[in-house]
């Protein structure tokens, strides 16, 4: 797995939303994230989310938003880091076969040794979570 301890941004955007999200929604979603966690977008080094939403217009326009690079993590990987959920959904897991997409994604790109400093916040349709690289 690639982790990124060596990069001067030190945290990664979690996003997770239903099909057809509106962009607009999830890039209010990150901008609010990153006013909890007190944070500036320049701070963070990727977005990332699950492969399911690799073709999701509202995840790729939020990340050319704010100019971020975005990964894309299989279930397995996700669903690997539920011990670390702050929130793992059983209706998530029924959905897309992980208990959490947003703060997954986020720990799953941070690393063995990253945390949640934003445990998943939600809109009406989207989830965002950031992790901090240790």
């Amino acid at each position: 797995m690639t982790t990124y301890a060596n990069s001067a941004r030190r945290y990664v955007l979690g996003l997770g939303c239903e099909r057809g999200t509106d962009w607009n929604d999830v890039r209010t979603l990150a901008e609010r994230a990153f006013r909890e966690a007190e944070i500036g977008s320049d701070q963070v080094l990727v977005v990332v989310s699950i492969e399911s939403r690799m073709d999701e217009p509202a995840i790729l326009e939020t990340a050319t938003h704010f100019r971020l690079p975005v990964r894309f993590f299989n279930v397995a990987a996700l669903e690997g880091e539920t011990p670390r959920l702050k929130n793992p959904s059983e209706l998530v897991f029924a959905r897309v076969g992980c208990h959490g997409v947003a703060e997954a994604a986020a720990l799953a790109a941070a690393g063995a040794d990253g945390e949640l400093v934003l445990p998943k916040i939600k809109s009406s349709s989207a989830t965002a979570a950031i992790a901090r690289i240790a």
